[in-house]
């Protein structure tokens, strides 16, 4: 019966802190762009697989084809 006086304290602290880094998270901007990042997968890469070398970067521009 004594643990009961431990563990609902305990509960108590982590349900608080779990509250506290929601609001956090929505207070900093974590939640305000959900849809970019699922798109982002779906951009061209152009660079190709083994190919660091080259000197072409991610951010250059290939001319249109």
């Amino acid at each position: 019966m004594n643990i009961i006086f431990v563990s609902i304290p305990i509960s108590l602290l982590l349900l608080a802190v779990a509250v506290w880094a929601f609001f956090w998270a929505v207070r900093s901007g974590q939640y305000d762009d959900l849809d970019s990042p699922a798109y982002s997968i779906l951009e061209d890469d152009d660079t190709k697989p083994g190919d660091h070398g080259s000197g072409q970067g991610q951010n250059e521009e290939r001319p249109p084809e």
